[in-house]
């Protein structure tokens, strides 16, 4: 099983910054994606960022160039650096994870707990 546990979640006025993590434990031989996911109140929860192992990255249209993912491979932890927010990016924020626990196992998507992101004045 794998863990993720995310941190930095808040309050932050509208202009401003917040910064999340997330760190993957457990049994985990490889990471492939890491990435973020929202989810606001009565919507969907949809894609932010993700980062792949080798350091692509794909960002959702509505945080381009607001947000910057970016993942340590060699401690399995991801953050995502948020600036500019706006009260439209108020939601709770999802880590996800592509592991395998061996060389012979499938990749398998896990998810963290959640932390709440709220943009208000």
């Amino acid at each position: 099983q794998v863990q993720l546990v995310e941190s930095g979640g808040g309050l932050v006025q509208p202009g401003g910054s917040l910064r999340l993590s997330c760190a993957a434990s457990g049994s985990i031989f490889s990471i492939n994606a890491m990435g973020w996911y929202r989810q606001a109140p009565g919507k969907q929860r949809e894609l932010v960022a993700v980062i792949i192992s080798g350091g692509s990255t794909n960002y959702a249209d509505s945080v381009k160039g607001r947000f910057t993912i970016s993942r340590d491979n060699a401690k399995n932890t991801v953050s995502l650096q948020m600036n500019r927010v706006k009260p439209e990016d108020t939601a709770v924020y999802y880590c996800n994870a592509e592991a395998r626990a061996n060389l012979l196992s499938r990749f398998r998507g896990y998810w963290g707990q959640g932390t709440q992101v709220t943009v208000s004045s």
